[in-house]
């Protein structure tokens, strides 16, 4: 068995899944040894930060609402960061284009699963249906990037 070669793939999906698929057949992995250690690892990370999103965000609230305080009891200006940069721009975008099934399939894909998890949770937190689309997307997506894969491993 490849034990450490599942690991390594399972660890890689945790942060990037994208790309984690293109270092199986390097590794001499078949396609389904390849597929089931990258969406574990994206299974595992989603579930990690999907659930654990709002500890998230009311730490980030905690920490500019600590900042807000200690300006005003310093007397100085507080120096506010711009709450309309171009990433936030890009997920309300995409979130008014795509919806739910969009941000669900893809932000985990292109954003990286413990962002787009947060993203997806942020946003459609209180349906039900989020965490199970988010799976579906990372299966999806899975089976398209594993089999580009090694597709191109047969081209080149």
């Amino acid at each position: 068995m490849h034990w450490h070669f599942y690991l390594t793939l399972f660890g890689l999906s945790t942060i990037k899944f994208m790309f984690a698929p293109f270092a199986g057949p390097e590794m001499k992995l078949n396609f389904f040894e390849t597929y089931f250690s990258c969406i574990s690892g994206a299974f595992a990370a989603a579930f990690v930060f999907y659930f654990s999103s709002e500890y998230f965000m009311l730490r980030a609230r905690k920490k500019r609402l600590a900042a807000l305080h200690r300006s005003i009891t310093n007397g100085t200006p507080l120096k506010l960061k711009k709450s309309f940069t171009r990433f936030n721009k890009l997920i309300v975008r995409l979130k008014r284009r795509f919806g739910i099934y969009g941000i669900a399939f893809y932000a985990p894909l292109f954003l990286s699963v413990p962002v787009g998890s947060i993203v997806t949770a942020k946003f459609y937190g209180k349906e039900k249906r989020t965490f199970p689309l988010i799976l579906l997307g990372i299966c999806m997506n899975g089976a398209i990037t594993t089999g580009l894969a090694y597709t191109l491993k047969e081209l080149f």
